[in-house]
């Protein structure tokens, strides 16, 4: 695996690969990688001939008094994991790389950014935005992918892509979990055993909210009360569980058929985000389809 700190060497490597006609994947991360990213680069192997990971812990993504300082690098064990499960180059660079000193251009993409965890951490889909942006005209991939976790940054880059027109393919991929069911996060190594345990009940309530709604359940907002009244007595402080339209994030109403669960806690110091999408939509099988043409 090669190793790379500059755009300049970065796209010396990409122009080799087109001149041989082979085609490239990025999976743009912050490193500390656990399995959920390694799924990413799995999934991108399947995509494309070349896969490109970028590290870069993004300052424009993290608000005043946020763990920008304190987030986990851990750069030797990262590229250990990325040259074992065979990525072809990683892109390392410095904040001097990335962000001229002077730089203006913020991308921002409205109506999408605001609202759930840009409510609580004002500008974060901005410098998420506006990093991705970047990364897309350095790296030039003809796909990049991203874990369906974070359903909402999945959201903004998705929206930005098809208004920009950036000829990039987004890949969403199904977020890995530990055994007790919580999503795999970088920021899982802030909780203590016991609070891991109290962890993995965020991804139940979202289960049992989706459960309920499958079978019926008349009413959302009884829904979203009922959850996060739970995660309040599990020791939780919860900044949203909203149940929202798939295709925009909006409110669902009882018309919407294909739902993802938003969520987002706190707890002590850490702050934990999951989602759970799914359809309400019947499902028919073929054994039925059968069964009635006889």
């Amino acid at each position: 695996m090669r190793i790379v700190n500059t755009v300049a060497e970065l796209r010396d490597a990409v122009r080799v690969w087109r001149s041989a006609g082979q085609n490239i994947a990025l999976v743009p991360t912050m490193g500390n990688l656990h399995s959920g990213h390694l799924a990413l680069v799995d999934a991108a192997k399947k995509k494309a001939d070349r896969v490109v990971v970028s590290i870069f812990v993004n300052p424009t993504q993290f608000g005043i008094g946020e763990d920008f300082e304190t987030y986990p690098r851990t750069e030797a064990e990262d590229r250990q994991k990325l040259s074992a499960c065979g990525a072809d180059l990683l892109f390392q660079p410095a904040v001097s790389a990335v962000y001229t000193s002077d730089a203006k251009t913020v991308v921002s993409v409205s109506g999408l950014s605001e609202g759930y965890c840009g409510a609580f951490r004002p500008g974060h889909f901005d410098g998420v935005a506006t990093v991705v942006c970047k990364l897309f005209n350095i790296v030039q991939p003809d796909v990049a992918l991203f874990g369906l976790k974070d359903f909402q940054q999945l959201t903004v880059i998705r929206t930005m892509v098809r208004d920009l027109n950036i000829p990039v393919e987004i890949v969403g991929v199904a977020t890995v979990r530990e055994a007790s069911g919580l999503a795999m996060s970088s920021r899982n190594g802030y909780l203590s055993a016991e609070e891991k345990t109290t962890a993995a009940k965020l991804y139940q309530t979202l289960c049992v909210a989706r459960d309920a709604i499958l079978a019926g359940a008349q009413s959302f907002q009884e829904v979203e009360r009922k959850a996060i009244l739970f995660l309040q007595e599990s020791g939780f402080q919860p900044d949203y569980f909203s149940v929202c339209r798939v295709s925009d994030l909006k409110k669902a109403d009882r018309d919407d058929m294909d739902l993802v669960l938003l969520a987002a806690v706190r707890l002590s110091k850490t702050r934990l985000i999951d989602n759970v999408c799914f359809s309400r939509k019947p499902q028919f099988h073929s054994d039925v389809l059968l069964s009635k043409g006889n």
